[in-house]
């Protein structure tokens, strides 16, 4: 089983980390530089109606609320927890197993080397760049409909728990527009590596006065293999990016009875 992820600040990501140590993007900014982009993001109407989700426990409405047993707690947790693993192994293991040389059955497909890169290389990046965009997909498709019902099975358990899914289904709604808009500059970012590991192999080559060798581009340690390498580090980092908020739900719920 993949092991389970581990908490990490948003601002200081393993997404961000990867993208700064590839030298595609600048490190990242400060906790603080952080904290006033993120509150840049929520409009004033975002503002009203999170007050409301957070003050609404103060009425006595929340508190009425029935609260489940310990027992049927304790499935309900163990349900959530199994559905999450679930979904985090399909998408490690569909990344991992896309990006090997040979995939078998894999639904993504690695593009094949292009053996006519030298000649077309402006347009040698936008196979890989559909096969990430392929895996973004994925993970939207798998992960949306997951934080959904841990949501709702979070929602059933407690007055504080409900509350906590109310406040995250508001969060999602505010976010979700610009999360999608920013990991969609992952792939165009992307390209600098590529550019950059083949410019790189071409520099090697005329040095050692060398002629290419396609067959050679997947072998290890060659640049189109530390270029998928590379690429399938940036799709794990992601994986664990977008599955942050409902792995919270899920320690949420295996927290609530201590």
């Amino acid at each position: 089983m993949t092991r389970m992820l581990t908490r990490t600040k948003f601002h200081s990501s393993q997404l961000i980390r990867c993208l700064a140590d590839l030298d595609i993007l600048d490190a990242a900014d400060s906790g603080n530089a952080f904290a006033e982009t993120l509150g840049s993001w929520i409009h004033f109407a975002d503002a009203i109606t999170l007050s409301a989700v957070h003050s609404s426990s103060t009425d006595g409405s929340l508190k009425a609320l029935p609260k489940l047993h310990q027992e049927e707690h304790a499935g309900a947790c163990a349900a959530a927890s199994a559905e999450f693993n679930r979904i985090q192994t399909l998408l490690v293991d569909s990344v991992k197993k896309s990006c090997s040389p040979n995939p078998g059955k894999s639904h993504i497909k690695l593009p094949a080397p292009d053996v006519d890169l030298p000649a077309d290389f402006k347009n040698a990046y936008a196979p890989y760049r559909r096969f990430y965009e392929a895996h973004q997909r994925d993970m939207e498709l798998s992960i949306q409909p997951l934080r959904f019902n841990v949501r709702a099975a979070l929602a059933k358990t407690s007055p504080q728990l409900k509350k906590l899914a109310e406040l995250d289904a508001v969060l999602e709604k505010i976010f979700h527009d610009r999360e999608r808009h920013l990991l969609s500059k992952v792939p165009v970012l992307l390209k600098t590596r590529f550019d950059q590991l083949f410019k790189e192999h071409q520099q090697k080559l005329a040095d050692m006065q060398q002629a290419d060798n396609p067959a050679g581009w997947m072998k290890p340690g060659a640049w189109l293999a530390r270029f998928c390498n590379d690429m399938q580090m940036l799709l794990l980092a992601e994986v664990e990016l977008r599955l942050q908020p409902t792995m919270g739900l899920v320690e949420s719920f295996k927290q609530e009875p201590q």
